[in-house]
């Protein structure tokens, strides 16, 4: 079984974020798809919108994309508890990955479970960004009952979309350009989906230049639908070609951010001022690296980034261990990695959430 190996992250870590210089032949080779919103159009459709703070957001009772979506585990009632303990924080955002595999094994049911989540987000006061594509974690994915998590590991279950297999076969693409364009057109007039999020680091997983093909398929087919919601694919790791091809092709910015308040604040700076456009840090937060809620949401208010961190609920996922530390026994770490709430609604850390509430502006009697 494949993984997103843990010394991959540890390069998030190590390294400045910064972008790797890339050559002007290779810049000028970058296809930018016709429909790409000019730098006025998305200012305008950001200015539209509240300070966006948010969360990556799967039930607590699932282990993986999957579960959360098949009809045997969709949990509604859990979602609409959970997503309530999100607003009473502030949060007016959620990153929520979908998957092929549910797509083509029951495609109404899909598209009705779907509804149902946006139904519930809404009476929340959360608009949502569905993610189709992710490189990370378990190869292989296959439908109907997933695997119980790991004792003590970190999304010992999560599943990539789609499996390496998939990704090496193009002739079986016609599945997953009829799983992107179709879930766009179903939604692309819904304005409870605020914008699209093309595939989660797709140079991982050891993919780096082989992700390639599919990554520049993906915004094809998404501009061919042409959306009235933005599209993105946001920055991870120095792979310039991925980097470079996904920023090129982006109406919004987005990127990945695991690092300390400083370096945070200095990637903001590049964004912005290499793009001139919004910018949206669509996931952040990792105690153990010093990327907390305390120390990066008041650069992000500062700067007016979008800021959604990983985990809402301590549940199936494991997100409270961290990435590369298994803890044999299960036991609760000392520091959780990720997430905010237990299942029963307590939190881990109420200064955490005094912070992130002071960020939303949300009044804690209200």
């Amino acid at each position: 079984m494949l993984t997103c190996l843990p010394a991959l992250y540890t390069m998030v870590l190590t390294e400045n974020a910064s972008f790797a210089s890339i050559d002007e032949q290779t810049l000028e080779s970058i296809t930018v798809f016709q429909g790409k919103w000019p730098v006025e159009k998305a200012q305008a459709w950001y200015a539209e919108q509240p300070f966006l703070v948010g969360c990556n957001y799967i039930p607590s009772n699932a282990v993986n994309e999957l579960e959360m979506w098949q009809a045997d585990t969709w949990s509604p009632e859990v979602i609409d508890k959970e997503l309530g303990w999100a607003e009473s924080l502030g949060m007016n955002i959620v990153r929520v990955f979908l998957h092929n595999i549910v797509f083509e094994d029951d495609t109404q049911g899909y598209f009705d479970r779907i509804d149902r989540f946006l139904h519930i987000a809404d009476s929340h006061g959360i608009k949502v960004m569905f993610v189709f594509f992710d490189s990370c974690w378990n190869d292989d994915p296959v439908g109907g009952p997933q695997p119980q998590p790991k004792l003590g590991t970190h999304n010992s279950g999560w599943l990539r979309c789609p499996g390496t297999k998939m990704l090496n076969d193009p002739d079986s693409w016609h599945r997953l350009e009829a799983y992107l364009k179709d879930t766009i057109e179903h939604l692309a007039h819904d304005s409870r989906v605020l914008l699209w999020d093309l595939y989660n680091e797709p140079s991982n997983g050891g993919y780096t230049d082989a992700i390639m093909p599919l990554l520049r398929k993906a915004f094809e087919w998404a501009r061919e639908v042409n959306p009235p919601q933005p599209i993105s694919s946001g920055w991870w790791i120095d792979h310039s070609p991925s980097n470079e091809f996904m920023f090129a092709n982006s109406d919004i910015i987005t990127f990945h951010n695991y690092r300390d308040p400083q370096n945070l604040e200095n990637q903001i700076n590049e964004l912005q001022e290499r793009f001139q456009r919004p910018v949206i840090c669509t996931e952040y937060m990792a105690r153990k690296h010093e990327s907390t809620f305390e120390g990066c949401l008041p650069i992000f208010k500062k700067y007016n980034v979008g800021a959604i961190n990983w985990g809402l609920v301590q549940g199936k996922t494991n997100t409270i261990y961290a990435w590369d530390e298994i803890i044999q026994g299960g036991e609760e770490p000392s520091l959780w990695f990720h997430d905010i709430f237990r299942p029963d609604g307590s939190v881990y850390n109420q200064a955490e959430v005094e912070s992130i509430r002071a960020a939303t502006g949300k009044d804690i009697n209200q």
